[in-house]
């Protein structure tokens, strides 16, 4: 077991690990947690000498650093260790949370009881004895109440640790501008998605959508407008993709969906009724509300073939979509054998 620190020690790795990924280029997923936990650990003498030789070098490590690091110097833990490792910090904060509560409340009874206690006694009839085990009595109380206001402060910024750790994951896997899921987020899903296929006949399906003549949008209307129209397409998306599909901004004005559990006529069929809504759709130009018509979509669409490789499968979807585009764009190319 290469992690046995208690639940109180990791959860102060984890305190100390989240400002220092914050600070770097790289996205805070699963391999950067175990990298900066073991930076903070210090049980690695040779990952903290690198770490701090790139900083000194460039300032702050960038996704390129940070896998090169992780395999050099964490080489035994591998993605699933390290996405495990994500899961227990969320575990760790929510075992200390509860624990927190309990004893909370168990020393609030605690303290409530020896209040009764105290006041049963009569100090003025009391021996020597009876007064000193009632002084020991006050002191009791007060450092049950201390420990029980120390136990909430400690709950409280476990939790606002939890929210952070949320909010970064979040935020790293979302594009700022369409707030569809990223290329990142969107590939993390994919994988656990295909690790997880049966072989099913039905899904998982993929759909890649390019935005036609986006470049004539933007030189014609500028990029503020090119943005909106951006926005729009991952709105249509957000409101037709449903359930456990996934619709991602894959970069520029490519959009991607994956469809777990849909078969591939079902997947063209709503790639086709994704075309229409975007061919009907009109955005208005903020300078004057002109409405700009002939915004359009083409798209590709494939299936999932057992055992192939993920780069695969996406290749075959934007080859379906270079025939859409190349055949006269706004159309819906199914991949064929």
């Amino acid at each position: 077991m290469r992690y046995d620190e208690s639940a109180e020690k990791s959860a102060e790795f984890l305190r100390l690990a989240l400002p220092l990924m914050a600070r770097q280029r790289a996205a805070t997923h699963p391999v950067s947690y175990a990298l900066w936990y073991e930076y903070v650990s210090g049980a690695n003498a040779g990952l903290r000498d690198a770490v701090d030789a790139c900083l000194k070098a460039q300032g702050s490590l960038d996704e390129e650093s940070t896998l090169a690091l992780y395999r050099k110097h964490i080489a035994e833990i591998d993605e699933e260790l390290a996405r495990q490792l994500s899961a227990g910090f969320q575990k760790v904060m929510t075992d200390v949370s509860l624990s927190a509560t309990q004893a909370g409340d168990r020393a609030s009874r605690f303290g409530d009881s020896l209040g009764r206690l105290s006041a049963g006694l009569k100090p003025a009839n009391a021996g020597d004895g009876i007064k000193s085990i009632l002084a020991l009595t006050r002191d009791m109380q007060d450092s049950i109440v201390a420990l029980k206001n120390q136990l909430d402060e400690s709950r409280g910024e476990i939790e606002q640790l939890r929210k952070e750790v949320t909010r970064a994951r979040t935020e790293a896997c979302t594009d700022g501008l369409t707030g569809l899921m990223n290329r990142r987020g969107f590939e993390m899903t994919m994988a656990t998605c295909l690790a997880s296929h049966g072989g099913a006949d039905a899904g998982p399906c993929l759909l890649m959508l390019d935005i036609d003549h986006f470049k004539k949008v933007n030189d014609s209307y500028g990029h503020v407008f090119g943005d909106k129209v951006l926005r729009a397409v991952a709105q249509i998306l957000h409101d037709n993709v449903k359930g456990k599909d996934t619709a991602a901004r894959y970069g520029g004005e490519e959009f991607i969906v994956l469809l777990p559990d849909t078969p591939l006529e079902g997947a063209r069929q709503l790639a086709e009724r994704i075309r229409g809504v975007v061919e009907r759709c009109r955005i208005k130009r903020s300078t004057d509300q002109g409405a700009v018509a002939n915004i359009m979509v083409s798209l590709g669409v494939t299936n999932f073939r057992s055992g192939e490789a993920v780069a695969d499968f996406v290749a075959r979807a934007d080859a379906a979509l270079y025939v859409s585009k190349s055949t006269g764009r706004n159309r819906v190319t199914v991949a064929t054998d």
